[in-house]
């Protein structure tokens, strides 16, 4: 795994690159993030950092998330996300995470959940072709067959049927940082992101070094020092 921050997906819109050539993006307000707790192997098995996204009333968190947040002194939200990777020692309780640890030209994921579309037919779910539409036929949007006759004497498995479209947890991968505006705590993503506008959605940063990015600045000893 890899460490990711937490954003709100806020929309579509395009960009212009130096010769004209006109990039697709998606806007992504993305943290700050707060960690509120971090794992280490000798203690708990594994290495992770337990992040926290947007504020919460204490009045909206359940007690055994105000019992959590107590412990850790770091406030309330709303949102929390464990992400796991090879080593937290570079990171404390209470660090900001946001925006800055991106760089124009970064490979990223983007895990989401899909517009709920409720309850659809065949062909705009799966995409089949339905029947004629002429008006002596009978048989327009139906799904048709699903199956044979006494063998296999079932319904295969993955038949295409009517259902509930969308709402689903999805991740887009391979996309390109097209931008980076730390001051507004934006990201813009070349290309879509699932989910509507206002979804929460996970940005995993498949670069190696993003981690290092956020690492504390050591305290100079000389400093020390000279204030003594």
């Amino acid at each position: 795994m890899t460490l990711g921050l937490l954003g709100r997906k806020k929309g579509m819109t395009q960009i212009f690159e130096e010769d004209g050539t006109i990039v697709p993006v998606t806007v992504l307000e993305v943290g700050p993030c707060t960690v509120i707790q971090r794992k280490e192997k000798k203690n708990d098995g594994y290495e992770a950092l337990q992040l926290g996204f947007e504020t919460a009333k204490p009045n909206r968190v359940s007690k055994p998330l105000k019992g959590h947040f107590g412990k850790k002194k770091v406030g309330f939200f709303r949102n929390l996300k464990e992400f796991r990777f090879a080593s937290v020692n570079d990171f404390e309780v209470g660090q900001i995470l946001s925006v800055i640890g991106f760089q124009t030209g970064d490979t990223v994921d983007v895990q989401g959940i899909t517009k709920g579309r409720g309850f659809q037919g065949v062909m705009k779910k799966e995409g089949k072709h339905g029947g004629p539409d002429a008006h002596g036929s009978g048989f327009h949007r139906r799904p048709g067959s699903i199956g044979m006759r006494t063998w296999p004497g079932k319904v295969l498995k993955n038949m295409g049927m009517p259902g509930r479209m969308g709402g689903e947890k999805v991740m887009t991968t391979h996309l390109k940082v097209a931008l980076v505006k730390p001051e507004e705590n934006l990201l813009l993503l070349r290309g879509a992101v699932p989910g509507a506008r206002e979804g929460l959605v996970i940005i995993y940063n498949k670069e190696k070094d993003f981690a290092g990015r956020y690492k504390q600045p050591e305290k100079k000893s000389e400093e020390v020092s000279s204030q003594g």
